[in-house]
């Protein structure tokens, strides 16, 4: 095993330290807006150039507001295409969620637009909304402290992760599209869309983004039919009822931790007896990763930004679009801690390492011995977690199923048998107590996240309880998730599945509140 250089750990720990200190730095002057960029930039993957997006702020990528700052930004798309932001975590005002056309358009070029709205605490994190681009990795954290949080005083790490490919977005579509993406798991279909033009070859219009260009014409429904929920039956080697799950759909070039791969990690300097809290988020695209703490004491305290009782262990998994805080108490001694992201079902893994100052920082494989397990088939993880602010209990005014269905080939994922621009909206009328259940009738797990709302996971499998409150919740294969939120803005919110793959071939809806009468 090698031993990374001393340079590179003492340019690593600065950075790191710089990191530590964004906060004071970028947010001395509160009052002023905080400027904001997408821009283009360059990174080294394993000895590669590679020209990705990001969103840089004053300290760097990503944003980090301290307690009770406001989120007062100016975003300027430095990009040579128009783009657009949605915050992913946040409940801004329906006109600044960042959704393509719903109401505003997307930024042109050299243009400048201002947002402002009080920010919700925790780990979340911001991304365009046009799939290809997210690809394309414009995503960045955003941290937004609680007076909790400062008081706890516990050195704060974030673990972004990324999936990467060299190839275009629409490259990697259509390679999916056409069933030659690779990845684990059996069922790989080998025909293309029954109408690529206007559902993967969309994705042009898509970067216009008028949402109704997606999938015309593609109509997979639910290929199983209406089959009870058949939680709980899958087995360690992907099979469900005899019938194989997909779990991965594409193999990647690359598997990114704060934008590095584990030939060159981020080394985080961190004291004998650190107390940590590690945000981690999961910015892949198509991506479930394991988040493993080895030989760290580790427990998880908070998922998508809201705090649940702590769970102690060594290993918590999260789907696209999710994140997790964990706090880790090291031991009173110096050494070296990995932090690794395995990739659910193969042997891939990505992470940072923790390290005392003069520790021995040995090298790690990019490959594991062995493949990691899928994530939460049987949910798990999900009925350990228990929400510490939960919902106000009242009546449930409305209820609503939502059947998520598709296949491998044709390429097709659909929300109630519909893709996006043929869906029907999910209404609802503000301040009603709402259910919505999420009945996933197909093979592969779908992470589903709704704008503008924070719900609460109230039922597994037909089991009632009083889970995490959430904005995107994993639904495995042969499933059913129950969540229930209150009705906020009267506006038209997006509620799509995060795996940017199923996004582009329609599996997208919105949930329509009315104004209360």
């Amino acid at each position: 095993m090698n031993t990374l250089s001393r340079r590179g750990f003492l340019a690593a720990s600065a950075a790191a330290i710089g990191a530590a200190q964004m906060p004071r730095i970028a947010f001395a002057q509160a009052v002023a807006p905080i400027s904001l960029s997408a821009a283009t930039r360059t990174l080294d993957i394993d000895g590669r150039a590679a020209t990705v997006f990001g969103l840089a702020g004053p300290g760097g990528q990503g944003l980090i507001l301290d307690p009770g700052q406001r989120f007062r930004v100016d975003l300027t798309n430095d990009l040579d295409v128009g783009t657009i932001i949605h915050w992913h975590g946040q409940i801004p005002p329906n006109a600044q969620d960042g959704v393509p056309d719903m109401p505003m358009p997307l930024l042109a070029p050299g243009e400048t637009r201002s947002y402002d709205f009080e920010a919700l605490p925790g780990t979340h994190w911001m991304h365009s909304h046009v799939p290809t681009q997210e690809m394309q990795l414009l995503a960045a954290p955003l941290i937004v402290r609680s007076q909790e949080h400062l008081a706890a005083d516990r050195q704060e790490v974030v673990m972004f992760l990324h999936d990467f490919s060299f190839k275009a977005p629409e490259e990697v579509l259509a390679e999916i599209g056409a069933g030659h993406g690779g990845g684990h798991g059996a069922g790989h279909g080998a025909g293309a869309l029954p109408d690529q033009g206007a559902a993967m070859g969309g994705m042009g219009a898509m970067q216009g983004m008028d949402h109704g260009a997606m999938g015309h014409g593609a109509t997979g429904g639910m290929p199983m039919g209406n089959m009870p929920g058949m939680g709980g039956m899958m087995g360690m080697g992907g099979q469900m009822g005899g019938m194989a799950m997909d779990l991965n759909d594409y193999d990647w070039d690359a598997y990114l931790a704060n934008d590095r791969t584990l030939s060159d990690p981020e080394v985080v300097q961190v004291e004998r007896g650190g107390r940590i809290r590690l945000r981690v988020i999961n910015a892949a695209a198509a991506t479930v990763f394991w988040i493993e703490t080895g030989g760290a004491e580790a427990r998880l305290v908070a998922v998508d930004g809201h705090a649940v009782q702590p769970l102690a262990g060594t290993r918590f998994g999260l789907a696209m679009g999710q994140r997790l805080d964990i706090e880790i108490d090291l031991p009173n001694e110096g050494g070296a801690w990995p932090i690794l992201a395995l990739r659910e079902g193969a042997r891939e893994r990505t992470g940072l390492i923790l390290a005392t100052q003069g520790a021995d920082v040995r090298r790690l494989d990019a490959m594991a011995e062995t493949e990691a397990p899928a994530f939460d088939t049987d949910l798990a993880q999900e009925s350990r977690l228990i929400a510490r602010d939960a919902l106000p209990d009242r009546p449930v005014d409305r209820s609503q199923m939502l059947m998520l269905g598709g296949s491998m080939q044709p390429y097709v994922w659909t929300i109630n048998g519909a893709v996006w621009g043929q869906h029907q909206p999910i209404i609802a009328r503000s301040g009603e107590r709402v259910v919505l259940s999420f009945h996933n009738m197909s093979m592969m797990a779908h992470p589903m996240h709704l704008h503008g709302h924070v719900f609460q996971v109230v039922g597994l499998n037909g089991r009632r309880v009083a889970g995490a409150l959430r904005d995107t919740v994993h639904v495995p294969p042969m499933s059913m998730v129950d969540v229930a939120l209150d009705a906020g803005e009267a506006a038209s919110w997006m509620l799509h599945c995060h795996h940017m793959p199923h996004l582009a071939t329609g599996m997208m809806t919105e949930l329509a509140v009315t104004a209360s009468v």
